[in-house]
C-alpha cells in the first residue's frame, strides 16, 4: 500500500530541500520528495509528492500542510491519487503497454501521384 502525499500549490522556488527541511522542523519522516519539474525548462510545476513510511505518518504530513499558507496562498495536501490514464482526442485511453502498428497503406491502383504538394517536390528533387 502507497502512502504518498500530494502536496500542491507550491511557489515555483520550492525544492525537495525545502520540504525536507519544513518536515524535519515538525518531526515528520518522509521517505521519499519528488518536486514535479517540467522536462523541457526544468521549472517547478507547483507540486511535489511525498512517501511517508505509514499511514499515521501520511495523515500527519496531511494535517499539518493543508491549508499552511506560504506566500499569500494556501497549500493543497492530501492523499495522491494513481495517475490516470491518458486519453486522445477520439476518446480511447492511451495503453502504453500495447504496440502501436503503423500501417503502410498502398496507393490506389494505377496512381503514382504524390499526395501533397511537399512530397510532390520531394519527389522532383529526388
Amino acid at each position: 500500500m502507497s502512502f504518498t502525499v500530494f502536496l500542491g500549490n507550491l511557489p515555483a522556488w520550492v525544492t525537495a530541500d525545502d520540504i525536507q527541511s519544513w518536515l524535519n522542523a515538525e518531526s515528520l519522516v518522509a521517505d521519499a520528495i519528488k518536486v514535479i519539474r517540467n522536462p523541457e525548462t526544468q521549472e517547478s510545476k507547483g507540486f511535489a509528492f511525498i512517501d511517508a513510511p505509514n499511514q499515521e505518518e501520511m495523515q500527519a504530513i496531511i494535517r499539518r500542510f493543508d491549508h499552511a499558507p506560504l506566500e499569500g496562498k494556501l497549500l493543497r495536501a492530501n492523499p495522491a491519487q494513481p495517475p490516470k490514464p491518458r486519453v486522445y482526442g477520439n476518446g480511447k485511453p492511451d495503453d502504453r503497454a500495447q504496440k502501436r502498428h503503423i500501417v503502410k497503406r498502398p496507393n490506389k491502383p494505377g496512381s503514382d501521384a504524390p499526395k501533397s504538394a511537399f512530397a510532390a517536390e520531394l519527389a522532383k528533387a529526388l
